[in-house]
């Protein structure tokens, strides 16, 4: 089988920006007396619908938070700082840089919106690697319409111009991994620090972390999967 095209999640798999999110809702929860028990946490990595972090506080709390709005920012600002140290996950540059001189188009395919993606791979020095990038923002921002949903997956695909049974994915969340089957892709799952240990049944492969894996292994998995 061809291999068409690399189609990359971005939150997690990309950049951790997964990490962070966490530890900065957590600490919220803990300023108000709360647990934010991690394992509830990874049921909603990789989609954009669930309920909103506050929403979980204000649930667990049984009340309204009074300082929703200053909650919401000093939170958001504690993310950004951490994730400012962070750094391009392992692999992810040298399989960009491999596949674009193979003349392997890459694209990326998020639940988050374009701007964040957008900021961050420009950031990185990545955009001039993606082909096109596929988010939330290409279904409206209908968040019933992101990942598990396989629709951003079959939008990606057609951006890219390639089937999407020729489309390898690399994700880091079962919802991820869920959506991309979904789509007629084969998908390799690349858990991150927050996910790690987490089940993957519809992926196709799972590696701890893209350092290492090259087109030549990527062809020969999509043979595998195609068998």
């Amino acid at each position: 089988m061809t291999l068409g095209a690399l189609v990359f999640d971005f939150d997690g798999l990309v950049l951790d920006t997964e990490t962070s999110e966490y530890m900065s809702v957590n600490a919220v929860f803990a300023e108000h007396g709360v647990e934010l028990p991690r394992d509830e946490w990874q049921r909603i990595i990789g989609t954009a619908d669930h309920p909103h972090w506050t929403d979980l506080l204000e649930a667990a709390l049984g009340r309204p938070l009074e300082d929703r709005e200053a909650v919401l920012v000093r939170r958001q600002d504690a993310h950004h700082t951490i994730i400012a140290t962070e750094s391009v996950r392992p692999g992810v540059a040298e399989l960009l840089a491999e596949a674009r001189a193979a003349g392997v188009p890459a694209g990326v395919c998020s639940s988050s919106n374009l701007s964040w993606v957008e900021g961050h791979l420009t950031r990185l020095g990545l955009a001039p690697y993606f082909a096109s990038l596929t988010t939330r923002d290409d279904v409206g921002g209908d968040r019933s319409r992101t990942k598990p949903s396989p629709e951003l997956f079959h939008l990606a695909a057609a951006k890219l111009g390639v089937a999407e049974h020729a489309c390898v994915v690399f994700e880091d969340s079962p919802h991820g991994v869920a959506a991309a089957r979904a789509a007629g892709m084969v998908v390799v799952a690349v858990p991150g620090p927050m996910t790690a240990g987490l089940a993957f049944p519809g992926a196709h492969r799972v590696v701890p972390r893209l350092a290492g894996v090259g087109l030549a292994d990527l062809r020969r998995w999509v043979d595998a999967a195609r068998r």
